[in-house]
């Protein structure tokens, strides 16, 4: 059977705002999704609604907003004759949506759909005791103790490892809060506090220039929102209504980000050096915890043709690997070799590379073993500043390196990003037009 192309033709997302305490916190999850599929479509007056077969919702924390998956096809406007699904692989959940949709249509299993992705962190979030360790993990640390056999299952990536697992790490529980496994990372390889730092600072430091340029004016669409109401405590006030306001700008972006402040963050509570060096991790050098939506429309090349379009990217390679919970932000790289190999293209043809920045500890020395130079990642900055609402970043990741490699005049496209628990995924697109 020969395989169709699957192209991207458009997207779009939501500002990010800060989780728990930001400006989606008085409007439903599911409006705020539908306010963005609904944009996608205006954009694209030429795709009817009737043409979307299938919308894929990729998310991590799901809450009640999400129960009925119909709903935000149908806030948006779609037929009830669109098929829904659900996707949930944590922080990679609407990657992998795209990846769905964008295989189906390879198969010719549909020929139009949407990915979605939409995260609420902060007060839909539940915990399981109100000890310190279960506090920061969000699950009970006694279900994940390390066992002989966990310790010594096979490892098949530390080909592309240039450095060893020490073994006090393999020896650490498998699933560990994620600040944990970026500790991990460092004391695998030596990085310093400084580095760390400066990474983040380069990274704010884009997305103030990219925004400033207007790279994201064609990425981000405005969102008429309910203003929440805080009370004294910084908790939102259900009884009290805001008034409707333009939200267009991701909140965390902190134009003032220098390597003075950072130096004053403390590592965060909780979180060890099973190797007995410093700790490192800082709210500072680590994404912080954000609302939001994401959508990318995919079609067959064929029906974008058909249909007069002149669609953004073509999708040629996808990855998906897993690899050891306590160095969890590592995924990335094998998920990229698979990806790469699925696209029949070497490392040394990417041009551009979406790379979230859940940890600058994972980024660092990830992109480094993939022989990848940090000049052509997160161009337009990235996670740090923009923030990680979870089940939306694979899809923002997706498009913002679709877009670039269109703006930019590049070839190749790569998106990457670790996942919790130890995995990773990847998406590599080619630019058209």
């Amino acid at each position: 059977m020969k395989l169709r192309n699957a192209v991207i033709v458009d997207g779009v997302r939501s500002p990010f705002s800060w989780g728990g305490r930001g400006m989606f916190e008085a409007t439903r999850l599911d409006e705020v999704a539908a306010q963005v599929v609904k944009a996608l479509m205006g954009r694209n007056p030429k795709v009817k609604p009737t043409m979307i077969e299938d919308v894929g919702v990729g998310n991590n924390m799901a809450d009640r907003d999400l129960t009925l998956l119909g709903a935000i096809s149908r806030l948006a406007g779609l037929p009830a004759e669109t098929s829904n699904f659900h996707t949930n692989r944590q922080c990679g959940s609407s990657m992998e949506t795209m990846q769905r949709i964008a295989a189906g249509i390879m198969v010719g299993m549909l020929d139009c759909g949407i990915a979605v992705g939409v995260e609420r962190l902060g007060r839909s979030l539940m915990r399981a005791s109100s000890d310190d360790e279960t506090r920061v993990t969000g699950m009970n640390p006694r279900v994940f103790e390390q066992t002989p056999l966990q310790r010594d299952m096979a490892y098949n990536h530390s080909e592309y490892f240039s450095v060893p697992i020490p073994d006090p790490i393999l020896d650490s529980p498998p699933l560990q809060p994620m600040p944990q496994t970026a500790q991990n990372v460092v004391d695998m390889y030596g990085l310093t506090r400084q580095e760390l730092d400066e990474f983040t600072v380069r990274s704010h430091k884009k997305l103030l220039e990219a925004y400033e340029g207007g790279n994201y004016k064609d990425e981000v669409i405005p969102m008429e929102v309910e203003k929440p109401v805080f009370n004294e405590k910084k908790q939102w006030v259900p009884e009290e209504k805001g008034e409707i306001v333009v939200f267009d700008r991701d909140e965390c972006l902190r134009p003032e980000c220098s390597m003075e402040g950072l130096a004053k963050l403390n590592a965060i509570k909780g979180i060890v050096s099973y190797c007995e060096n410093e700790v490192i991790i800082t709210a500072g050098n680590s994404c912080p915890t954000n609302s939001g939506a994401a959508a990318i429309l995919v079609m067959s090349e064929e029906m974008a043709i058909e249909l007069g379009l002149e669609p953004i990217a073509r999708i040629v390679g996808m990855g998906v690997s897993g690899v050891k919970g306590q160095i969890m932000g590592m995924g990335p790289i094998p998920a990229t070799h698979k990806a790469v190999k699925h696209a029949g293209i070497t490392m040394d043809q990417i041009d551009r590379v979406e790379f979230n920045e859940a940890f600058a500890a994972q980024v660092i020395p990830s992109i480094k073993e993939m022989g990848i130079s940090e000049d052509i990642v997160n161009v337009n900055g990235g996670s740090l500043g923009i923030g990680h609402p979870l089940g939306a970043t694979g899809a923002r990741l997706v498009l913002t390196v679709a877009k670039e490699i269109r703006r930019s005049g590049k070839k190749y496209g790569l998106a990457t990003q670790c996942i919790g628990s130890g995995q990773g995924i990847s998406t590599i697109v080619e630019a058209m037009g």
